[in-house]
C-alpha cells in the first residue's frame, strides 16, 4: 500500500498561509543551505518552473511519483499562466469548480476525494503521494494521511490558513526526524501512529 505524505510549509503556529492563502513570506528563507537539501531529498517537490532554473529538470523523483492538491493551490499555478506545475508527476486536482481540466496531465476530482485517494494508494507502484495543499482537502484527507513532512519556518502568523481545515480530531503521529538549518528554519518527519 502507498503511503500519503502531506508535505507541507508553515508558519511556528501551524499556518500554511495568511488568511488569504499567501505564503510568500516564507520565501525569504530558501536559502543555499535548505535549498540543497531540498534538492537532494526531495526534488520531485520542486515545481516546474523551479526545476527548470534549478538545473533539475531531469532528476528522479525520490519519494513521489503522484501529487493531489488544492483548487486554491492548483490556482496559484493558472494564474502565471501553469497549467501543469508539477508536469514531471501525475498530477490530481480536488475540486468542486474546475468543470474541465485545462491541461491533459492534470485530472480533476470533483467528488469522493476519500474514495480516489485510498484508489492512488492501492495502485501497485514504488513511490507514494504527494499531497501539496491545501487546508481544505488536508482536513479531508486527514484520515488517511500516513506522514507528514513539515518544513516550519521562523514565523509567527497569528492567524491565517490553519494546516488542516477540519473539525476538532486528535490524530495521534510519531516523530521520525528532525533536521535543522542555520536560517531557524526546521524540517519533521512523522508518521502515523497505528
Amino acid at each position: 500500500m502507498r503511503k500519503l505524505t502531506y508535505f507541507i510549509a508553515c508558519s511556528i503556529d501551524g499556518f500554511i498561509g495568511d488568511p488569504d492563502g499567501d505564503a510568500s513570506s516564507m520565501f525569504g528563507f530558501v536559502d543555499n543551505d535548505y535549498l540543497e537539501f531540498l534538492k537532494s531529498e526531495y526534488p520531485e517537490t520542486i515545481a516546474v518552473l523551479g526545476r527548470e532554473a534549478l538545473g533539475l529538470q531531469d532528476s528522479p523523483s525520490r519519494h513521489f511519483d503522484t501529487l493531489v492538491q488544492g483548487r486554491a493551490s492548483y490556482q496559484l499555478a493558472l494564474d502565471a499562466g501553469i497549467t501543469s506545475p508539477y508536469g514531471h508527476l501525475r498530477e490530481y486536482v480536488a475540486s468542486r469548480t474546475l468543470e474541465k481540466s485545462p491541461d491533459a496531465g492534470v485530472e480533476i476530482i470533483a467528488d469522493d476525494l476519500v474514495g480516489r485517494v485510498r484508489a492512488l494508494k492501492a495502485e501497485d507502484r514504488e513511490l507514494d503521494i504527494y499531497l501539496c495543499g491545501g487546508s481544505r482537502i488536508a482536513g479531508e484527507l486527514l484520515d488517511e494521511i500516513d506522514e507528514l513532512v513539515i518544513k516550519t519556518y521562523p514565523q509567527v502568523y497569528g492567524s491565517g490558513m490553519p494546516m488542516f481545515g477540519s473539525g476538532f480530531a486528535v490524530t495521534d503521529f510519531t516523530l521520525e526526524w528532525v533536521r535543522t538549518f542555520d536560517n531557524g528554519v526546521l524540517v519533521r518527519k512523522y508518521s502515523r501512529k497505528r
